[in-house]
């Protein structure tokens, strides 16, 4: 049986692009200590083939874990493994529906709005669904865009982009009130450093990012309605950009 990976190391690799390299390397080697093998790592956080045993040299994993990798992975070498073969099942099966539920919202004005904003401000990173915006009203749009079309009961994190000289704890206050989330957890702030004092717009709240946990199916979803909607409206593009 694949180990189970505690909601922690879930939450920091949802937060992989806030982690410091150190950061990344620690929930690498905490993933392999569970017994993960480095595909299945993979599967969690996005890296290249070689970096997790890269990473994990050196650890030894316990006779048990090394039994139940193999239990797992029955298939001969050089074969995907089962596993895998179920997850790209799973992820045709999603985008296959997820583009039939497009087509059949395609003149459905929020849901179209919602498709396009993420598609011009959202993050493209392979299961990490956020979008960043100095605008709540943006953000709320996000937000009520994805309990709408994708999951009513989504739970959504916060962090915050500030310079020096932002009230950090300010800026959580508002930034909850001003996207509805009062309960929302922000995770580590990322604090941009005093620069040569050229830019004049400071923004007195920063940048908040807005972020779906457990993402993965939705994200997929989001990339196929993304590419239902812009093959429709590419005609109308076109003229447009034509000039006709």
């Amino acid at each position: 049986m694949k180990p189970t990976v505690p909601q922690e190391l879930l939450e920091q690799a949802a937060e992989w692009d806030e982690l410091h390299r150190w950061e990344r390397r620690e929930l690498g080697r905490a993933l392999r200590r569970l017994g993960l093998t480095y595909s299945e790592i993979r599967e969690i956080i996005s890296v290249p083939k070689g970096t997790p045993s890269n990473w994990c040299h050196g650890i030894r994993l316990k006779p048990a874990q090394i039994q139940a990798i193999k239990d797992r992975t029955p298939t001969q070498k050089g074969v995907p493994r089962d596993s895998q073969w179920r997850r790209r099942h799973e992820i045709d099966e999603i985008k296959r529906a997820a583009t039939a539920f497009a087509h059949g919202h395609s003149d459905d004005a929020i849901f179209v709005a919602g498709v396009v904003l993420y598609w011009a401000e959202g993050s493209k990173t392979r299961n990490d669904l956020m979008l960043a915006n100095t605008d709540p009203r943006t953000l709320r749009l996000f937000i009520a865009w994805v309990r709408r079309y994708l999951d009513p009961e989504t739970e959504f994190v916060l962090s915050l982009h500030l310079h020096e000289g932002n009230n950090e704890s300010a800026a959580m206050v508002y930034w909850r009130e001003a996207t509805g989330l009062g309960r929302a957890r922000f995770t580590k702030t990322f604090l941009k450093p005093k620069g040569t004092g050229h830019r004049k717009n400071n923004l007195e709240h920063g940048v908040c990012r807005v972020r779906v946990t457990k993402a993965g199916d939705h994200w997929n979803r989001i990339m196929a309605w993304i590419d239902v909607i812009g093959d429709l409206m590419a005609p109308e593009i076109a003229t447009l950009t034509s000039g006709r």
